[in-house]
């Protein structure tokens, strides 16, 4: 099960993207499927009917939703992709094909071209202002996914990203559920004196793993003018109330911004820690329990699964 998933925050274009997402990458294998997997509406929330879509890319998960127009989305987090030849036969060519359909309506922030750390190598703001990076692999030692989220620490951030990677290490690895070799850093390379607009020992790029899921994350101190927002959120499947106790009380830094099971960690990520019994009754649920979990859950700021249930249950 993928305990981390990604939470994209839409105006309304939360089905749309999904699809156009869905299509951009196609399934490379019954292991590698891209498909939508659920679609459903929120109704009366305090953003007015809310759609939610579930969809995979290439066997990743993700979540969208449209919920009016209050965060947009923005580079400092963004979805590196992967296209590794040992993995994907295609890739060489694939990775130009999905650039080229990234491109309508989007931005490149990087183009795609031959770098020092990648003979294909592009970022991209795509037409709904989701980020992703581009890059020819061939991994030397642990395979590494085909997708991963980025974290890109900007002011006033920058600098943090050792700290803040550490500290998501150790949260996971101490967490209720934890199992051995679950959380651990990969590679870990820093800026040195001689890169140019860039503090000496900060970080260049890392990746880490959190309860087996593969994470990048890197500084930069140029003037960027963005930062992390609500808009990408990671949503944490908790097994029971222990572990939405316990992740919450770790990761929550900002009283203001506690509500609906969000919260907002000292680096300014945003999380969601709900019980994976909600998706349950999310997905089958008759629209009437549907509805008065989610007036429920709507009171609420840290869940309380025994009053979901109560509240599915009637």
């Amino acid at each position: 099960m993928q305990k981390i998933i990604p939470h994209l925050w839409y105006d309304k274009e939360a089905k749309e993207a999904a699809e156009f997402y869905v299509s951009v990458f196609p399934t490379l294998s019954p292991e590698l499927e891209s498909k939508i997997t659920s679609s459903q509406t929120l109704k009366n929330t305090p953003s007015g009917d809310c759609d939610i879509m579930a969809f995979k890319i290439w066997g990743y998960n993700f979540i969208s939703i449209s919920a009016g127009p209050y965060f947009k989305l923005n580079p400092s987090v963004s979805f590196m992709v992967n296209f590794d030849p040992s993995q994907d036969p295609s890739a060489k060519t694939r990775i130009d094909g999905v650039w080229q359909k990234l491109s309508e309506g989007g931005q490149a922030l990087m183009p795609l071209d031959k770098y020092p750390f990648s003979e294909r190598y592009g970022w991209i703001q795509d037409k709904f202002g989701l980020s992703w990076q581009l890059i020819l692999t061939n991994p030397q030692g642990e395979e590494r996914p085909l997708i991963m989220p980025s974290l890109l620490f900007t002011k006033p951030v920058n600098g943090k990203t050792k700290e803040a990677t550490d500290f998501y290490i150790s949260v996971f690895t101490n967490s209720p559920y934890a199992k051995e070799n679950q959380n651990m850093r990969g590679a870990l390379a820093l800026y040195t004196k001689d890169t140019p607009h860039e503090p000496e020992g900060s970080v260049m790029f890392t990746d880490f793993k959190l309860n087996n899921q593969w994470f990048v994350a890197m500084d930069s101190s140029l003037e960027h003018k963005f930062n992390f927002n609500e808009a990408v959120s990671l949503l944490i499947q908790c097994e029971d109330q222990k572990e939405i106790d316990y992740f919450w009380e770790k990761l929550s830094f900002v009283p203001d911004a506690e509500q609906c099971g969000w919260l907002k960690d000292k680096f300014g990520i945003s999380w969601q820690v709900a019980p994976k019994r909600m998706s349950e009754m999310m997905q089958t649920g008759t629209p009437e329990q549907i509805a008065r979990v989610t007036q429920s859950f709507l009171k609420m700021k840290k869940f309380q699964l025994d009053e979901l249930e109560k509240a599915f249950q009637g």
